[in-house]
């Protein structure tokens, strides 16, 4: 593992962030403040296929690996920038709420499965001593994740990093049954295997569950889907997994596939609203 990194060795200019290649900030409504993105995936390669996803992947890649020092270099002066709260005289960042005028998170997501990264734990690791060194042990750690790869020994190294580092797993979950994941997720990964690793990280700490549902081809899910998604998560309670939150969301932008659209808010509120009454679970519901 790396030794902690020293600030003196930070290079990036933070007002000239849209030329980073790795760290990006985003105005995060989930998050409630300022989320600063990871991006581990800058090939584009993801193992999951979604119908829904929103990265361009027509377009040829900035750069094909993470350079780990321009990464740092990147996210120490982002974090500088942020908590600095020079961001906010920034014109794209000025009409903030002032609610939501603070730093949230480091969010590891990015253009593709950020746990497919083959140095994750040493990411999080290292990511976890700058943040230290500046002294933001109060930020969030969020790890965004389609909980393929948990059963990964590099993956639980980072997780359990995670946990002692302000972390949160939001972990994805779209379907009730086997065949409606391959319909939205298209991947070769089986549904089973991400309900295991699903249920198995929530043992050891409580997860957040994302969940976006949509109209496929004009329609949206069917009630008995719906059913079945709810049935996932009471498995996954009875099993002696920890829930903390469910967020109910749907499409915000333009999608992979044409036929995709979103839900009505009151489509999305519906699910949110069976979710809660069948689980007791706290839910959340996004439109944008």
């Amino acid at each position: 593992m790396t030794n902690s990194p020293s600030v003196r060795q930070h290079r990036s200019h933070p007002r000239q962030y849209e030329q980073n290649r790795f760290v990006y900030p985003v105005l995060s409504r989930r998050s409630k403040g300022i989320s600063i993105g990871v991006n581990l995936n800058p090939d584009k390669v993801c193992n999951f296929d979604c119908i829904y996803c929103q990265v361009d992947r027509r377009s040829e890649s900035v750069t094909q690996f993470v350079e780990f020092e321009q990464l740092f270099d990147e996210l120490a002066g982002m974090l500088e920038f942020v908590s600095s709260g020079e961001i906010f005289t920034d014109p794209r960042f000025a009409d903030v709420p002032s609610e939501f005028q603070r730093l949230n998170d480091i969010a590891f997501s990015g253009d593709g499965e950020p746990t497919t990264y083959r140095n994750f734990d040493e990411i999080i690791e290292r990511a976890a001593q700058l943040k230290a060194s500046l002294g933001l042990d109060a930020v969030k750690m969020v790890l965004i994740t389609n909980a393929s790869m948990f059963h990964r020994p590099v993956v639980q190294r980072g997780l359990k990093l995670l946990d002692e580092n302000q972390g949160e797993i939001w972990a994805k979950l779209d379907a009730g049954t086997s065949e409606y994941f391959q319909l939205v997720d298209r991947t070769k990964i089986r549904f089973q295997q991400v309900l295991d690793n699903i249920l198995d990280a929530s043992r050891v700490r409580p997860l957040v569950i994302q969940s976006l549902f949509m109209r496929v081809h004009g329609e949206p899910p069917t009630s008995e889907e719906i059913e079945a998604y709810i049935d996932r998560l009471k498995d996954v309670l009875e099993s002696g997994g920890q829930l903390s939150l469910v967020q109910v969301y749907t499409v915000a932008r333009q999608p992979a596939e044409s036929f995709v659209a979103p839900l009505l808010n009151e489509e999305v509120d519906a699910i949110a609203e069976r979710v809660r009454t069948r689980t007791g679970l706290a839910v959340e519901s996004y439109y944008s």
